[in-house]
């Protein structure tokens, strides 16, 4: 099930596949109301030939799909395109989070989710890649956006989405980033589980602590990939992480 293409009308189109229809007629109703274009699939199959032969702005899949689940469909759309990809699931399961970003995922948002959480993604990483965003002018955008954050041999730029280390690119999600935004924005500052969980996640969105958890290792791992010495991420057990920019 697909709508008509609207991205030569000059709107930013994200394309949702989803084989549950109440999700997709609710994220392309809200979606909609905020000023992008969507375009729907109900299986990976068929979106797989649609968004290589017409690509989105941006796309937001679901897992756990018939005919072609979410994995295979990021797979294949990987060999020929650099869409950006949020993947919805219902999965609770570690591992596959971690194959689907290691997979060229941008960002995993868990089921049920909030659509102010994912309307706040899909807003990032469009950012990250210099995609218009509906209701926002480049001024505006450049205003509210703060200013690089260096911190030793980090730099952060919020605006973008992109993270250095020692000059090196260092590629996160969303979630992160702004996990460590919030760290490196007060070196040596212990944060607490919850404190970053609040910078990272809307109020009406509920994570626990091993959510945290896995989000600082795969940040370590990603900065140990540049830099094979880094320790700038430090866990104070029992009271949470800090960020040395020594």
């Amino acid at each position: 099930m697909a709508s008509e293409p609207t991205d030569e009308k000059g709107e930013t189109v994200i394309a949702l596949v989803d084989d549950d229809r109440n999700i997709l007629t609710t994220v392309s109703i809200a979606l909609q109301a905020e000023g992008f274009a969507t375009r729907v699939y109900s299986d990976g199959e068929t979106a797989l030939k649609a968004l290589l032969e017409n690509p989105p702005d941006l796309g937001v899949f679901d897992i756990k799909m018939p005919r072609m689940d979410g994995m295979e469909l990021l797979r294949r759309l990987r060999a020929h395109s650099p869409l950006p990809v949020i993947f919805l699931t219902s999965k609770d399961d570690e591992q596959d989070e971690e194959a689907g970003l290691e997979m060229g995922a941008d960002d995993y948002i868990s089921k049920p989710f909030s659509l102010r959480l994912l309307l706040a993604r899909i807003r990032a990483i469009l950012r990250r890649r210099d995609v218009p965003i509906p209701g926002e002018s480049r001024s505006e955008e450049d205003s509210a956006a703060s200013e690089e954050l260096a911190r030793g041999r980090l730099i952060m730029d919020p605006a973008r989405h992109r993270v250095t280390w020692d000059g090196k690119p260092v590629s996160l999600t969303v979630t992160e980033f702004l996990i460590l935004e919030a760290l490196a924005s007060r070196p040596g500052v212990i944060k607490s589980r919850n404190q970053l969980m609040d910078a990272a996640y809307p109020d009406d969105v509920f994570v626990d602590d091993r959510t945290v958890d896995s989000h600082i290792k795969r940040m370590r791992r990603k900065f140990r990939s540049v830099a094979p010495e880094f320790s700038a991420i430090e866990t104070l057990y029992g009271a949470g992480y800090s960020f040395s920019d020594v």
